[in-house]
């Protein structure tokens, strides 16, 4: 009997994956899409462990590492999203103990509305019940063809569920919302996608609330009245109905009033749920560990005597490396040099850096010390939490001589 593993590709986690190993390394990937046999391959470019550039020893680079953490008044912990939620746990105690600042890249994408649905404020769902129940869903500024490649073949258009038997040919209603016409739009066709302009997603949802109540919608920028108000005769006769919200409607947002307004309304007439289309295979599980910890899913600060959480958007790591108020920084399983801003990362390779990480990359090439991990769902298990919110396990394939994540945060914690 084949035996079955978890891809940590995306937020997906797939946990159909089977593989073929040879010379203790991954050969063979089954059921994965092009993202999962990347990540389950392994590093093109694995990090090797360095102080000060000269390569050294473990115990060495997490010495270095503990004291840097230790003199540093005020550093800065961030990633997690590649890390398993035994790691991230770590990371905040390590937080704790230092009274450092602490945050992860949902500060600044799917983070509030991961908060909204921890706080019951937006009604979500799982993948399954997607899967199982939907019969209308809405790509809204989401490209999961690109982003989830298995999204729309295992959870929400393509599978035959246990109440949509006939699946997409007959039981399901694809759309899709967006600026410009992505390869999911086209899946979905033209008849169901709604172009808007940059910006335009909080009038748009507006437009369909009205539309939803049976008033005449109007848009500024003259989008076709007629369009929106069969849109809303659509949604109206959902069964069970799915947004999946991508970056293109997080970023377009001021804040999420039009998106809960849309919500209200659509679950008086239907039943709606949200999904977070989140990237990084563990953001979620670093979102709940943090608030099951403190109440809050990111951007804050330990007092180093209390051990007790600020929180504040000044203490996200943009802001905090943007006004310069931290002097060292911790960095697991994130490259923050390519992502953020140069305006804002620049400051982020003039103080001590320390990089975690299976792969090398910019910011460890800037780091002071680099100590590589086992790779996570491949050379190391632990639990992880998929983009609904439902946590799975992580087995191992392969052995390595790295240490989990974890396990170097908890040696760094004991050495400080």
């Amino acid at each position: 009997m084949s035996e079955y593993y978890v891809c940590t590709g995306c937020a997906l986690l797939c946990d159909d994956i089977e593989v073929e190993t040879e010379n203790d390394k991954v050969k063979t990937v089954h059921a994965a899409c092009r993202k999962g046999v990347a990540r389950m391959k392994g590093c093109s470019d694995p990090l090797e462990c360095t102080v000060d550039g000269e390569k050294t020893d473990v115990d060495s680079a997490i010495a270095k590492a503990a004291d840097i953490l230790r003199e540093a008044e005020k550093p800065l912990i961030f990633g997690h999203g590649n890390s398993s939620s035994e790691a991230q746990k770590m990371s905040i105690s390590l937080a704790k103990k230092t009274g450092a600042y602490l945050d992860d890249t949902s500060s600044f994408c799917q983070g509030p509305v991961i908060e909204a649905i921890l706080q019951d404020k937006l009604r979500t769902c799982t993948l399954d019940d997607i899967r199982h129940k939907a019969d209308v869903i809405i790509f809204w500024g989401a490209d999961p063809s690109n982003s989830h490649p298995r999204h729309l073949s295992r959870y929400s258009y393509f599978p035959r569920g246990k109440e949509r038997q006939r699946g997409w040919e007959e039981n399901r209603t694809a759309i899709c919302v967006d600026v410009r016409k992505s390869e999911t739009a086209v899946i979905c066709g033209d008849t169901r996608f709604y172009q808007i302009p940059m910006g335009g997603d909080a009038e748009f949802m507006d437009a369909l609330v009205s539309a939803l109540s049976s008033k005449v919608p109007k848009t500024s920028f003259g989008f076709d009245a007629k369009s929106i108000l069969e849109l809303a005769n659509v949604l109206k006769k959902a069964k069970f109905g799915a947004i999946c919200v991508g970056l293109g409607l997080i970023y377009s947002l001021e804040d999420l009033d039009p998106l809960s307004r849309l919500m209200d309304k659509l679950n008086e007439v239907s039943d709606f749920n949200l999904m977070p289309m989140v990237g990084q295979y563990n953001m979620r599980g670093f979102n709940h560990n943090l608030y099951e910890e403190t109440g809050y899913i990111n951007r804050v600060k330990f007092n180093p005597q209390t051990g007790e959480a600020e929180h504040g958007p000044g203490f996200s790591v943009v802001e905090a490396l943007r006004n310069k108020t931290v002097d060292a920084a911790l960095v697991i399983g994130s490259d923050p040099l390519s992502s953020l801003p140069l305006s804002v990362s620049r400051y982020l390779a003039d103080i001590p850096l320390i990089t975690i990480d299976p792969c090398r990359n910019l910011t460890s090439s800037m780091s002071k010390v680099t100590i590589p991990c086992a790779l996570g769902g491949v050379e190391s298990g632990g639990t992880a939490v998929r983009m609904d919110g439902v946590e799975i396990e992580l087995k191992k394939i392969l052995d390595t001589e790295n240490l989990p994540d974890a396990e170097i945060l908890k040696k760094i914690t004991e050495a400080i």
